[in-house]
This record gives C-alpha cells, structure tokens and sequence, in this order.
C-alpha cells in the first residue's frame, strides 16, 4: 500500500523520495518531528499497519504549548495556509488551511516548503540567515563580524530581561526570536569560516546540561535544590580543570599547575550587581557563607562606618564598592535579584520624579531654583499621589520618607 501511495505522489506532484520522505501517521503526528521543508506523506494507523490499534504519543516539545495539540493544528502552524495538500484516491486537492478532522481519514501527500514560507520550522531561522549573508543576500548582514553583532547580543538581551517581567506573553516570544537570531547569525558567521555550526552550539549545550543532571540522566542522587546547586559547581570544578589540562596540551606547554577557581568564567561584561550576586553564590554553594543573615547585616554597619571614616577619594571608592559587595550577599540571602531591585527602585525614582517635575511646572518653579526642603514636600506628595492611583492606600499621603 505505501509503495502504491508514493508511487501516485510521484506522478501527481512529483515527489522525489531522495529528497527525504517522510511518512508518518495523524495518530503520532503531535510527538514526530517533522520537517516542512521535506516532503510529508500522512497516512492513517490503519493504513501503515492493518490491525494495529492507535497509541497515545506525548507531544513534541518544543511544539506543545497550544492547548489545541491536534494533528490539525499541528499542521496549521506548520505551512502556510495556502500551501496545497494532496489527497491520495482522490481527483481534488485541498489546501491547510481548509483540512478538518475528517480529511485524516484518508492518506494526504504535503510537498516541501520553501523554508521562508515556514518560519515555524527550526531549521527555517538557520536557513534565513545563510540566506542574508550569500552575494546576492543582504548588505548590511554581508557586513557583519562577530564584534560588529556584539551590541546587538547585549540590547536584544536586555530587551527579554524586561519583557520577562509581563511573564508568558507573546511579547515576550517576540523577543526570544529576536535573541535567537543573534546566535542563529553568530553560528552562521563560524560556519562561513569553518569553525563551527549551529549543529555544534546544540551539541554543546545539550551534552553540558545532560552532564550536569547526573541525577536525572544518571544515577546520582539529590534531595533538595541546594543538593543541585552544590553538585552544579562541583562538576563545574571538574570541567574547568579538564579544560585547563587540554588548553595547555593544545599549547604544546606542559600540564597546567594553576587550580581553575570556581569563580572562573564570571563574565566581566556582566552588570556589576548580578556579576557580584553570581560570584557571592557559587562562593556559598561552596561554603563560604555567613552562617546566619544577622552577620551580613552586622557587616554592612561596618562597612558604612569604614565609608564615613574614608579619607581619600580612592579610599571612598573602595569603601563603596566593599558596601555594595556586601548589600548583594543581603539581597542574595532574601532571594532578592540585586540587579532586579536596583532596576525597580530606580523605575520608581523615575516615575516620582517625573511627577516631581509635573508639579514644578504647574507651580511655575524651576526645579534647580528651588529649595531642597520645597523639593522634599512635592517628592511626599508624588508618593501619595502615587499611592491614590495604586489604590494602595497605606498609611496617610502626608507620611514622611527618606527618598526614594
């Protein structure tokens, strides 16, 4: 039967099986990855195999976040809805965006896509970009290097940093994709120079995070996240070791002697609060922690008086710094993200002083000719303004605060 099926798909719409058929049934369409670019035969369980009762398949993942997880609307988000369907034992074609239910009944024949055409494709993004890039591509892509993309890595970063903050939205998809083309174009330009692919930046995560589960992939056993985290670093510790060994044999040197630290690999690029929140953790998975949230308030004290009692500016410059350094571990031991904070209390400040300048302007002041204890009454009363329109309602407007 499925050798008649290919044969008519050959001659009706002319399929070349050595493209890379793929033959697969509506029954375990939802858990199969298949590939519009590559010519798609649909044909029922009871077609493939006589007798052979349907089997409940999980979803693919990466394909599984709809509700509506049928096999129709599987191919819906697949092909373009004008893309034509065959129907085998049948006269007439149909397109995608026309199948129901009942056209499963039947074998369907789905020629390739030009992968354009099907963006939801993984392998669509990767396509795009060697696109963009060949003579006949795009100028500003064709001009781009791996430093030249820089900036844009770190905006578009940042730009899923705050759209993590509406949680799952489509806006947030949105910026994923634009993060994804970032490494999608970076893999492109190593594999122009024959270095690596987007083959090898998959291959290299996935054997890293199936490394470092060994209590999920192997057989290690763990109790509680913080047993994770200790034995996260610890197998971090291992893998900087190995490749400190290899880098120095690549080298031609002799072994290295320098133990790897387990605070290698901090980018220095990072902000500076979450690379000081990232360094303060791995130090505490390893141990090194104040025993009880008491000791890093007691420091902070400390801290704020050697800051007080500092002569020079350099001196002033250090105290700070030991102060944040210490603020951070505060933050890290509440399960506070320093960086979200600052973030936020900055975003505050700035919608309070925009009423601020509101209310300067409406009294016809300038703020730089007005007096601090004037400026100090108007910040009070942006508070409570701000209050009224939260609908918060905590304490009386005219309550005196520190700002921010």
């Amino acid at each position: 039967m499925l050798d008649a099926l290919v044969a008519e798909a050959r001659i009706r719409w002319g399929l070349d099986p050595a493209s890379g058929l793929q033959v697969v049934s509506p029954e375990r369409l939802c858990g199969f990855a298949f590939e519009p670019s590559r010519p798609l035969l649909l044909v029922p369980q009871a077609i493939l195999r006589a007798g052979d009762s349907a089997v409940e398949v999980a979803p693919l993942p990466g394909r599984h976040a709809p509700a509506d997880q049928g096999p129709v609307a599987i191919l819906r988000r697949l092909y373009p809805a004008d893309h034509r369907v065959g129907r085998l034992g049948f006269p007439d074609d149909s397109c995608v965006g026309e199948l129901g239910e009942g056209h499963l009944a039947g074998p369907l024949y789905f020629g390739p896509v030009s992968p354009e055409l099907a963006p939801a494709s993984p392998w669509a993004l990767p396509w795009i970009a060697d696109r963009l890039r060949r003579p006949d591509g795009c100028p500003w892509d064709r001009e781009q290097t791996h430093a030249s993309l820089k900036k844009h890595l770190l905006e578009e970063a940042y730009e899923v940093y705050d759209a993590l903050d509406g949680g799952a939205t489509q806006e947030l998809a949105g910026e994923l994709g634009d993060l994804l083309l970032q490494i999608v174009l970076h893999a492109q330009l190593a594999a122009e120079a024959g270095v690596f692919d987007l083959t090898d930046v998959q291959d290299h995560i996935s054997r890293k995070i199936v490394r470092r589960h060994p209590h999920v992939f192997g057989d290690a056993n763990v109790a509680t996240s913080g047993d994770v985290n200790r034995q996260w670093e610890q197998i971090k510790g291992v893998e900087r070791e190995t490749a400190a060994q290899e880098a120095a044999q690549a080298a031609g040197g002799p072994p290295a002697t320098e133990v790897a630290s387990a605070l290698d690999g901090i980018s220095r690029s990072m902000p500076a609060l979450a690379a000081a929140q990232e360094m303060a953790e791995r130090a505490a998975h390893l141990g090194y922690d104040w025993p009880e949230i008491v000791g890093i308030l007691d420091k902070v004290q400390e801290e704020l008086a050697e800051l007080a009692a500092a002569q020079t500016d350099e001196e002033r410059r250090e105290e700070m710094g030991d102060l944040l350094l210490v603020a951070v571990n505060l933050a890290r031991r509440h399960g506070v993200e320093a960086e979200d904070a600052l973030r936020a209390a900055s975003d505050k400040f700035r919608a309070r002083f925009r009423r601020v300048e509101r209310m300067a302007r409406e009294k016809g002041m300038a703020l730089r000719d007005t007096s601090f204890a004037e400026l100090d009454d108007m910040w009070d009363a942006a508070k409570a303004e701000e209050r009224a329109a939260a609908g918060a309602g905590r304490g009386p407007a005219n309550t005196k605060e520190t700002a921010p």
